[in-house]
């Protein structure tokens, strides 16, 4: 991973907040549009959570129930439970972005990356595998709804975090797998990896296990949704590298097919370097008439033709036009060539142009 992030540092290129922003917001709506659109049937969902629910006990893996049992009995836990859910998600993985910004920058864009590419993983699960939270099931499954019991406390309804009387815009069978958990992972990772304090460490330990307790006990999702969020993290780790890589190349076309003429201290199309082309010669150094002035040379400059495809044949004049008995000037074809060889060839290659022409 260090590898990996330090990739941006090598490469020299710095990122912007007005480019950064507006790529993040445009990785949420995504997030959250297909949330709605994937959003499935009561029915199908139910046996979906209830599968997922068979296959723990079967596996002796299931302390959702007890969780729960002691969050509803227990408001002074289940009420910071619900805070905890309806707002961590949502406020401490923009905190940590933000610090990783100032902070890390060297690591900001693989880390980045990494969450981006888990979350749009974690979209493909909502859409094939619609699931229903425990909460949703049907009564004698066992669960009780904390966020809909301790309503009253917080700003949600009976529709888990959303505001009330915007239920309707979420999608209540996104429970697999559990990105609430993986986004709190990676925030974990990010803390204790690049975190230089205990406390800090301590947090990035802290706060991923907090967040399974929470979405448990509150009965939004299963232990399988949570390992599932696991894997999708790993996974988004994994396909991080590759992501930046076609980031980079997408980027390097974008910027070969825009460059212009002087962006880059070169002649668009023809890579001679503007410095060179405005420079003057003398006969001395390449053969060219004495005297030509950088007018003349802009002017030649500015007139260069575009690159050539394949098997295009070059133009010698060029449009140029030429007085009474002046020709173009010729540089020697190999060095060492003496005067009178030069002149000779100079003049076989001015009678073969002819001809062909």
């Amino acid at each position: 991973m260090d590898a990996v992030a330090r990739r941006p540092a090598a490469s020299g290129s710095r990122l912007r907040w007005w480019t950064e922003l507006p790529l993040l917001a445009l990785v949420y709506a995504a997030y959250s549009a297909g949330r709605l659109v994937a959003r499935g049937d009561a029915h199908t969902a139910a046996g979906h959570g209830q599968t997922i629910l068979r296959w723990e006990e079967l596996l002796r893996l299931d302390p959702e129930r007890a969780l729960n049992r002691l969050f509803t009995a227990t408001p002074a836990l289940g009420v910071p439970a619900d805070f905890a859910y309806a707002s961590l998600h949502y406020l401490v993985t923009p905190v940590v972005l933000v610090w990783l910004w100032n902070r890390r920058p060297a690591h900001y864009r693989a880390l980045r990356t990494w969450l981006m590419t888990a979350t749009l993983i974690g979209l493909v699960g909502f859409t094939l595998l619609p699931t229903a939270p425990p909460r949703l099931l049907e009564t004698g499954s066992g669960f009780a709804d904390t966020m809909a019991q301790f309503s009253s406390y917080g700003w949600w309804g009976e529709d888990a975090s959303a505001p009330r009387g915007l239920g309707g815009m979420t999608n209540q069978f996104a429970a697999m797998p559990s990105l609430h958990v993986g986004w709190a992972l990676w925030c974990g990772v990010v803390l204790w990896r690049h975190g230089r304090s205990r406390l800090t460490r301590a947090l990035g330990v802290a706060y991923p296990l907090l967040i399974v307790l929470v979405v448990m006990g509150t009965a939004n999702h299963y232990l399988l949704d949570a390992l599932a969020g696991t894997a999708v993290m790993g996974l988004g780790l994994l396909l991080t590298r590759p992501a930046l890589r076609l980031a980079d190349g997408v980027r390097g076309r974008f910027r070969a097919g825009g460059r212009v003429a002087g962006a880059d201290g070169r002649v668009a199309g023809a890579g001679v370097p503007v410095a060179a082309a405005l420079t003057p010669v003398t006969s001395a150094e390449n053969g060219l008439l004495a005297g030509a002035g950088i007018g003349s040379l802009v002017g030649a400059v500015r007139d260069l033709p575009a690159a050539r495809t394949p098997g295009e044949s070059a133009n010698v004049s060029g449009g140029c036009q030429t007085s009474a008995g002046e020709r173009f000037p010729r540089q020697p074809t190999r060095r060492g060539r003496p005067a009178a060889g030069a002149a000779s060839a100079a003049a076989a290659d001015d009678g073969a142009a002819t001809a062909a022409r």
